[in-house]
């Protein structure tokens, strides 16, 4: 990407935070929203030249706002599947206060912060009807780690279309101890977050990863 590309898509992913209400959300005014995510404006455009412009199932990089700012309850229903307008839900089978205990895997070193970018977003479609624990294994060997629930909320908020039919995908880097990894699908005409057993291929369930994060 230019200088300018990723400047102007930097501006478009805070724009869309701010019109679909994240300041409000978070308890503060639009100013002072913008100003806790200007700092990531430099690590963004430093990078630039090595971002590949973004596609239908892969991203230069993502402003990811943490469940510490933004609940990811009040989060979801703020997507929508590209061209629709229903909102996106939480599958009934997470349990009331549940989404709690599913947290960010420990050895992805996340950024210390309420925000951070998170770079080479790819929703991982080749792995559509592979085992989890096996997808999980390849990212590894390529050293690319697993979105965690808030990286995707922050890929369909911000780029709809990567959630599409039979093109869905887990979020294996938030886990809660169990066998249960997390993922969005489609639902109704609206994207939903669920879960899905590690050990259980599903031909429309990708793995989603990132190659890297930072602010």
């Amino acid at each position: 990407m230019t200088d300018s590309d990723a400047l102007t898509e930097f501006e478009r992913q805070v724009r869309t935070l701010v019109d679909l209400g994240y300041p409000a959300l978070a308890g503060m005014t639009e100013p002072a929203f913008r100003a806790l995510i200007e700092p990531l404006r430099e690590p963004v455009l430093a990078r630039a030249a090595a971002l590949e412009p973004p596609t239908e199932d892969r991203v230069p990089f993502l402003l990811v706002v943490t469940r510490a700012l933004v609940p990811i309850e009040e989060a979801i229903p703020l997507t929508t599947l590209a061209g629709k307008s229903r909102p996106g839900v939480i599958e009934r089978f997470y349990a009331p206060g549940e989404l709690e205990r599913f947290v960010s895997l420990k050895e992805l070193a996340l950024p210390e912060g309420e925000v951070y970018a998170a770079f080479d977003v790819d929703r991982g479609e080749e792995f559509c009807n592979a085992v989890p624990l096996d997808a999980l294994a390849a990212l590894a060997e390529r050293e690319r780690t697993p979105l965690t629930m808030e990286e995707g909320v922050a890929l369909i908020t911000q780029h709809p279309r990567t959630l599409a039919k039979n093109k869905c995908f887990s979020l294996g880097g938030t886990r809660s101890g169990d066998r249960r990894v997390p993922a969005l699908w489609i639902s109704k005409g609206a994207p939903k977050l669920g879960w899905c057993w590690e050990g259980n291929p599903h031909t429309w369930l990708g793995m989603a990863s990132a190659g890297d994060r930072g602010h």
